[in-house]
């Protein structure tokens, strides 16, 4: 390697440095190690010990573990259709040419940029059986009994959901660009036949921005398995009958409750080949539905 060479690789190493030290400090020695941790007994005070598989055995017998893969995968069910279908109905409202149209978007982004547990706080008063906000609305409305959303077991997960429909606004932005990008010259055509506004969604708009819906839906389902910070802040973590104990708040509990590290670590890797598994299932099923515009 020439000397001029050599030293502008040494100068790009020294600027770029502290991300790799930070990248190698912060991502991949936890990685590392919680790879080498998923196979011992290991409660973080102590020093580990080689158990092998056995984190892996216990997990078959776990009844905990099993529900909370059941409370994930169900609490997804509802919430990822009804969130890829409201965000993809506001884009299209946001998207007609009307008066005040800017103000109508940055009133449904503002949501997305509260923080999680601020926003957990809210709901959890707006949810509130006696004196939420929503109850209130149901009783004036006639409804006599309204749902008891964070103590009724058969309620929490759709309350869960319904507090995860608040901060679409990112997904909403997304599609809003998919939009900006589709063909007039399509949707022009598609009017001179006569089509209708919902062919034209149908067999023109959704078409065009499959890969962005096919984008989002992955997206979702790597989120929707990690869904966290409302059901920790809002029911303590397991809420009634432990029926919104996630997965990743079960990997916290044995973490950072019971000291189950290297239990919590073989749950964390079960859960990266979970979202690889769901991930490459969807990319599958949506291969004949994803239309990428050719060059």
């Amino acid at each position: 390697m020439k000397t001029g060479e050599a030293r502008r690789t040494a100068l790009g190493l020294a600027f770029t440095s502290p991300w790799i030290v930070g990248f190698a400090a912060f991502t991949l020695f936890p990685v590392c190690a919680s790879v080498y941790y998923s196979f011992c007994d290991y409660d973080v005070l102590s020093r580990p010990v080689w158990v092998g598989l056995l984190n892996y055995q216990d997990m078959v017998t776990d009844r905990v573990f099993w529900q909370s893969v059941s409370n994930t995968l169900v609490f997804n069910l509802m919430a990822l259709p009804i969130g890829l279908v409201s965000a993809l109905a506001l884009a299209l409202l946001l998207n007609e040419p009307v008066r005040l149209r800017g103000v109508f978007r940055a009133v449904y982004y503002l949501p997305s940029l509260v923080p999680a547990v601020a926003g957990a706080m809210v709901w959890l008063w707006i949810l509130n059986s006696r004196l939420g906000l929503l109850n209130q609305a149901l009783e004036a409305l006639g409804v006599s009994s309204p749902p008891q959303w964070l103590t009724d077991p058969a309620w929490t997960k759709p309350s869960l959901a319904l507090v995860s429909l608040w901060g679409c606004g990112n997904t909403v932005v997304i599609y809003l660009a998919a939009l900006q990008g589709v063909p007039r010259s399509l949707l022009e055509a598609a009017m001179i036949d006569g089509a209708s506004p919902w062919k034209r969604l149908v067999h023109v708009t959704l078409p065009a921005i499959s890969p962005v819906i096919y984008f989002n839906l992955l997206i979702g389902i790597i989120g929707g398995l990690q869904v966290f910070s409302a059901a920790f802040v809002m029911m303590g973590g397991a809420g009634p009958e432990r029926s919104v104990l996630f997965y990743a708040i079960y990997i916290y509990q044995n973490a950072f409750e019971y000291r189950h590290m290297g239990y919590a670590s073989a749950m964390a890797w079960m859960l990266c080949l979970l979202i690889m598994a769901l991930t490459w299932v969807a990319s599958r099923l949506a291969r004949g539905f994803v239309h990428y515009p050719s060059e």
